[in-house]
């Protein structure tokens, strides 16, 4: 399986990169993992509604640039659907059951995802109804994806 990872906005602090870098190590065993960032756009202190929803498109056409045409989309996103680690790890099982062998996950920047992110999306997921920094999010879903392939195999790493 493929898992590419669509991220708006740079990793800036090196426990933060670390963190990343070791998911991403655990998670060579199980899967091909891309991770992709893409540009994020400066939000002005008092920006307005037209002005937040111009940003979140501009972000939302890098991500759709990079977007692969064959992956089924999952895009984290706060009313998404709330699933424990066992209901990842399931779903995620059955998507390989049913033959999906690429499955690309987004984080939007600050201000969320685009419309056209959120519609071309197969699924929406909510990881809580809290916001999270960008960049731990990154953290938590590699971690929470390593999660699932750990309970798929039965390891204790679960508990």
């Amino acid at each position: 399986m493929k898992i590419t990872v669509i991220a708006v906005g740079k990793i800036k602090e090196r426990y933060f990169t670390e963190a990343i870098g070791e998911y991403g190590k655990r998670l060579s065993r199980f899967c091909r993992l891309e991770l992709v960032e893409v540009a994020d756009e400066k939000t002005p202190d008092r920006a307005g509604w037209a002005q937040k929803l111009q940003i979140r498109e501009k972000e939302g056409e890098r991500i759709l640039q990079k977007l692969p045409a064959d992956s089924c989309v999952v895009a984290l996103a706060i009313d998404g659907k709330m699933m424990d680690s066992v209901e990842l790890s399931q779903q995620m099982e059955q998507w390989n059951v049913n033959g999906v062998s690429h499955i690309t996950f987004i984080i939007g920047g600050s201000l969320g995802l685009a419309p056209q992110v959120l519609e071309r999306a197969d699924m929406k997921l909510s990881f809580s109804r809290m916001t999270f920094p960008h960049q731990l999010m990154r953290v938590i879903l590699l971690e929470q994806i390593y999660r699932s392939y750990m309970i798929r195999s039965g390891a204790p790493y679960h508990k």
